[in-house]
């Protein structure tokens, strides 16, 4: 089996060229050419399709946000972020070119000391996310989405017949995913929506300032002891896992689980324990198993559970994992999971008025 092919683009030299020493001190990878503008990295990606691209964001000519946009409409390649911008108008941009397809995102390292530990997690993110096959376009047409609208379960009060909160969780391609559903559901959406994405803890603290500069509905991080709002949409802050208990939000420092901090797994488990059959259990795109075990949990505790579908995930790995567990009641591409939210809550806010 050949050597996984690495194209560097970074305009600065020094970190360029740790970048290629890091990358070049494994015999599984080569680097087969490096950029210092945008324009040469989609370039040489074109001429040369790497298995996987290390980009920074900030560079000359073009940013890393176009540079993301344009090589995954025209040579969709693997793409990890590497990154030291962490101010507020770059943040957003990260999670621009993540929505737009890139797969992951990595600090720069800070000081020597942190040298050692970084160079082997660069390493390891790159093969993993080498093994990654991209796509051009992972929406699915709307039209296709329709299917399974209907139907036991996800009919309006289907087994369901007073929904009171709705839980999200995703990994790689998470922020575009979750943007995805908010941007399709109502400003008047009457339920709390309760979301973890997994997002290194550097990159995650603007996350829900830019889905709610985006989305018709409110959405902030969820605050340690606070009451289950009626509505708008919390998310998990970094570091921190978000549980239900006794109708309470709690954030918690515990160890992690699946390797993230916060998970999944636990946020699901914690609704199946205190709702049960009033939740709706949404898990999407993302990389291993989180969120899978969870599912289960509350499908079996009688809430109703959507699994993002193959065709328009990044990566399969988190609702391929439920699905072969038995814990998706619905698998749908993700234009079709804000219609059948909003199905499913139906008649919720009328209720209320009257």
């Amino acid at each position: 089996m050949g050597r996984i092919r690495v194209l560097v683009a970074e305009d600065s030299l020094t970190v360029r060229k740790r970048l290629v020493e890091t990358l070049e001190s494994d015999p599984e990878l080569q680097v087969v050419s490096e950029a210092e503008d945008g324009k040469s990295a989609i370039e040489l990606c074109q001429s040369l399709r790497p298995d996987v691209m290390t980009l920074d964001m900030m560079m000359p000519g073009m940013t890393g946000l176009a540079v993301t946009e344009y090589v995954m409409a025209y040579c969709p390649t693997p793409i990890l972020i590497v990154s030291a911008s962490v101010n507020r108008g770059e943040l957003f941009k990260t999670y621009e070119a993540l929505a737009a397809g890139a797969l992951d995102v990595l600090e720069k390292p800070l000081a020597e000391t942190e040298i050692k530990h970084w160079e082997g997690k660069l390493i390891s993110t790159v093969k993993l996310i080498s093994r990654i096959k991209v796509i051009t376009h992972p929406r699915a047409r709307l039209s296709a989405a329709q299917q399974g609208l209907d139907g036991p379960g996800l009919s309006p009060g289907g087994g369901l017949s007073r929904p009171q909160v709705v839980a999200i969780g995703a990994s790689t391609g998470g922020p575009g995913a979750v943007l995805d559903i908010l941007r399709g559901l109502p400003a008047d959406f009457p339920l709390p929506v309760l979301v973890v994405i997994h997002l290194a803890e550097p990159f995650a603290q603007a996350l829900a300032e830019w889905l709610d500069g985006l989305s018709p509905i409110r959405v902030r991080y969820a605050v340690e002891g606070e009451p289950l709002p009626a509505n708008g949409v919390l998310l998990a802050p970094p570091g921190r896992h978000l549980i239900l208990r006794q109708g309470h939000l709690h954030l918690l420092a515990e160890p992690e689980r699946h390797s993230c901090r916060p998970s999944v797994d636990v946020l699901f488990e914690s609704l199946a324990r205190e709702m049960a059959s009033s939740s709706i259990v949404c898990l999407l795109t993302g990389m291993g198993k989180d969120g899978a075990r969870g599912l289960l949990a509350s499908r079996r505790a009688g809430a109703v559970t959507i699994a993002q579908d193959e065709a328009t995930s990044v990566v399969f790995g988190m609702p391929g994992e439920a699905i072969r567990l038995g814990a998706a009641q619905r698998v749908l591409p993700i234009e079709a999971i804000a219609p059948a939210l909003t199905a499913l809550t139906h008649g919720i806010e009328r209720r209320r008025r009257a």
